[in-house]
């Protein structure tokens, strides 16, 4: 029975990793078509960085991700507090609507931002880009930070004021640190999301604005070129290092707590 459980998690395994260990491997490949693999070069990589509008394509998601991460996950931690510690009227229709964003096709969410850019006069570019990625990042942010308030014990709050701190001590020594796993999980998912987002963008970004997954989408009828594996490959070694990294840190962190605890 285990044996058999091994391979059911090996085969699960192999579904999800295999296409990017291809991606990988033909980003080696002598010949520009990824069908057969011909031999091994790293000239790809030195194609790459020699491609300017592919690095400028990164360079232009990165400013995207990183700037509608950092503003979506500040409001989106607001409103979650706001929302779970405050009653106003609306409080129960803003909670229902909060879930339409995501469940609606992002076809539609692209359709309605442009329809609002054309009505508002607003030229397409990267302040609408990351106007729309904030958009759709927030409830996100506030589904992953109200899932953490829902379990902080009030008395520890309480507590902290009787012993004579004022609203904002408590908030940024007791509540901001407990908030902390739902706002980087947050963070994380609004970074992915507009990381590889190609439909939104699409209807929102303007002739200077092109990010990455739109620059690989109007590869894909003339065929995507090798650097473009090699790119990839290098960002997945960033995040592997990055998870690393993370990972360490944390195992530090809890023996740490285990020595002082002992």
């Amino acid at each position: 029975m285990k044996k058999i459980k091994n391979i059911y998690i090996f085969l699960v395994l192999l579904f999800l990793y295999l296409p990017i260990l291809v991606l990988v491997f033909f980003s080696f490949n002598t010949s520009k078509l990824n069908i057969i693999f011909s031999g091994f070069t790293f000239k790809w990589y030195k194609e790459l960085f020699m491609n300017i509008d592919l690095l400028e394509a990164f360079r232009n998601t990165l400013i995207v991700s990183i700037t509608s991460t950092i503003i979506s996950t500040v409001i989106g931690t607001i409103s979650a507090i706001g929302l779970k510690k405050f009653d106003f009227k609306g409080k129960k229709i803003i909670n229902e609507i909060l879930y339409i964003p995501i469940v609606i096709p992002e076809i539609v969410l692209g359709i309605a931002l442009l329809s609002i850019f054309t009505l508002t006069k607003i030229e397409l570019g990267f302040f609408t880009l990351i106007l729309s990625h904030i958009s759709f990042s927030i409830p996100f942010v506030i589904i992953s930070v109200k899932g953490i308030l829902e379990s902080i014990n009030p008395n520890l709050e309480l507590s902290c004021a009787d012993l004579g701190a004022n609203s904002w001590q408590t908030f940024f020594y007791i509540t901001l640190p407990m908030l902390m796993p739902g706002i980087k999980s947050g963070a994380m998912l609004a970074f992915t999301l507009s990381l590889d987002d190609v439909i939104i963008s699409y209807f929102t970004a303007g002739p200077h604005s092109n990010t990455l997954p739109l620059k690989i989408y109007s590869m894909i009828k003339g065929g995507i070129s090798p650097d473009v594996n090699a790119l990839t490959t290098l960002m997945l070694l960033v995040t592997c290092f990055i998870l690393f990294i993370s990972t360490y840190i944390q195992i530090k962190n809890m023996k740490t707590g285990s020595d002082t605890y002992e």
